[in-house]
């Protein structure tokens, strides 16, 4: 874990350690790390991908080896109050990566871009540089590589030194992928921020902040790909509920004790 991390507060839930960081000293944070060259692997988690850590041990593994681990969800900050473990704020993944890029704008701090099909990277760089003309970008490649590939794709970002890292592949590959290379590639700070290249390039629609406070992003989604989303979302928003069940279940027996 890194040292200016260590200083942040965290909270247990559902078995997982997640720190009670506002977007502003997460940012804040990144700044740092790269002012002392150090190093920091920025994790988020969501409703989703607590359901899925319970059940797949190799992808909790790769989450938690991360030095920051934030609550992307909102869903999760309201099970941290009713747990009585509360979490500040949301911290969207990608409100995150919009943050990091004005502030990399700002400072001079490099980026490299990690993910995605070409076509929509390529939007991506062009909608980047629009915003941020000044914007110094390190790299790119699309992600579409197997295992056997991961090493040279390290080596080569490695090779344009930037000072963070975007990774915009689907979980878990790129939680795998930032836990095996992550500290071995000579970058600030990495940050996993999934799907955020298709919201950024315009691929996907993303939820108007009024449906998100309301917890209400999830169903935005399912009403742009019913067919394939909507299965999802059922069976982990209702595997979530049974988690935050038996883990209030657990603490009032636990307290009653």
């Amino acid at each position: 874990m890194s040292i200016l991390s260590a200083s942040l507060p965290s909270r247990r839930l559902f078995g997982f350690p997640i720190h009670a960081a506002t977007m502003q000293q997460a940012v804040a944070l990144c700044e740092r790390t790269i002012a002392r060259r150090e190093h920091l692997t920025v994790g988020v988690v969501n409703v989703a991908k607590i359901v899925n850590m319970t059940r797949d041990p190799k992808l909790a593994e790769a989450v938690l080896s991360s030095d920051l681990v934030l609550a992307d969800g909102i869903g999760v900050v309201w099970a941290s109050r009713l747990l009585r473990a509360p979490l500040p704020e949301r911290v969207a993944g990608i409100d995150l990566f919009e943050n990091l890029l004005a502030m990399a704008d700002r400072r001079g701090f490099s980026v490299y871009f990690l993910g995605a099909t070409q076509e929509v990277l390529d939007e991506v760089l062009h909608r980047v540089l629009a915003a941020y003309p000044g914007l110094s970008i390190a790299g790119s490649r699309n992600g579409y590589f197997n295992d056997d590939e991961a090493e040279t794709v390290a080596e080569d970002i490695t090779r344009a030194r930037p000072q963070i890292l975007f990774v915009g592949i689907t979980s878990p590959k790129k939680e795998i992928f930032l836990a095996r290379w992550g500290h071995r590639i000579d970058v600030a700070v990495c940050h996993g921020v999934g799907g955020s290249f298709d919201i950024l390039a315009g691929k996907v629609r993303r939820a108007p902040r009024s449906w998100q406070r309301w917890g209400l992003g999830w169903l935005y989604r399912v009403l742009q790909e019913p067919r394939r989303m909507w299965w999802r979302y059922l069976t982990t928003n209702t595997a979530f509920l049974g988690l935050l069940i038996r883990e209030l279940w657990a603490r009032r027996a636990g307290g009653a004790r």
